[in-house]
């Protein structure tokens, strides 16, 4: 298993204990997400220190108000890390009013234009805002690789899915009322699915109301698997090659 979103510089406990729970529990790798300048260089670093652990960095759309046209040369200087593997997360949060719609479309026409531009990964967090999100990135160059981080717009489905876009389940979809998003995975091409935990937010059905970590995304693979109809372990192949193919992740020797 390869959990593919998750904060490490914000989860409970240190990052070692925290990466060998991972490990116990069947995750090879981690992909670790930076919010804004230090959470990109905690995560840039965190991914320097630890074979399994890669990252994204790029500014979240609540910390776009103090997003600057400078901010562009530290994320294009991190992402020339050997182990920045996307840009992001980035996108449109219109459940928060800590930016304003406009700074949040200023932040996230960069960064598209970043990873077009580097040929990266673009990793979008939406909220409230489908709309406008898919709109913008209807404008993106189309061989961007763009990937819905914890999907959800299940009501969208056969759009991003016709527009070649990526997406990652996280705990939600193990939520006994979320039958739509088992109906989107399972109606989305296998060959873009990831897994995901987004820990330590959004913990899977068994652990609910818990601090999440890499380790339970075993709960969200199972999950991803039932909607799908097929054994843990061939969704586990699955999810796994794919996160490899979008990342360029190479297993670990």
């Amino acid at each position: 298993m390869i959990d593919s979103h998750a904060h490490l510089d914000s989860c409970e406990g240190t990052v070692e204990a925290i990466l060998d729970a991972a490990r116990a529990a069947g995750v090879e790798q981690v992909v670790t997400i930076g919010c804004g300048r230090e959470s990109s260089e905690r995560s840039v670093a965190l991914a320097d220190a630890h074979p399994e652990v890669y990252a994204a960095i790029g500014v979240h759309p609540n910390q776009a108000a103090a997003y600057e046209a400078s901010d562009v040369t530290w994320i294009r200087d991190l992402a020339a890390h050997p182990k920045v593997v996307a840009i992001g997360e980035c996108g449109l949060d219109y459940y928060r009013d800590r930016a304003t719609p406009a700074q949040q479309m200023r932040a996230f026409d960069a960064q598209i234009e970043i990873a077009a531009d580097l040929g990266m990964a673009l990793v979008i967090h939406t909220r409230e805002a489908t709309d406008d999100t898919l709109r913008r990135l209807a404008d993106a160059p189309p061989d961007l690789a763009v990937l819905l981080h914890c999907f959800s717009m299940p009501e969208r489905v056969k759009e991003v899915a016709a527009r070649g876009y990526w997406a990652s389940f996280a705990g939600p979809i193990t939520y006994p009322k979320n039958a739509d998003l088992r109906a989107a995975a399972a109606n989305f091409p296998v060959d873009r699915l990831l897994v995901e935990t987004d820990a330590p937010y959004l913990a899977p059905q068994p652990r609910r109301g818990k601090p999440n970590e890499p380790a339970f995304v075993s709960h969200t693979l199972a999950g991803l698997a039932e909607a799908l109809g097929l054994p843990v372990d061939a969704a586990d192949a699955l999810t796994t090659a794919n996160t490899r193919r979008l990342f360029g992740i190479a297993p670990l020797d």
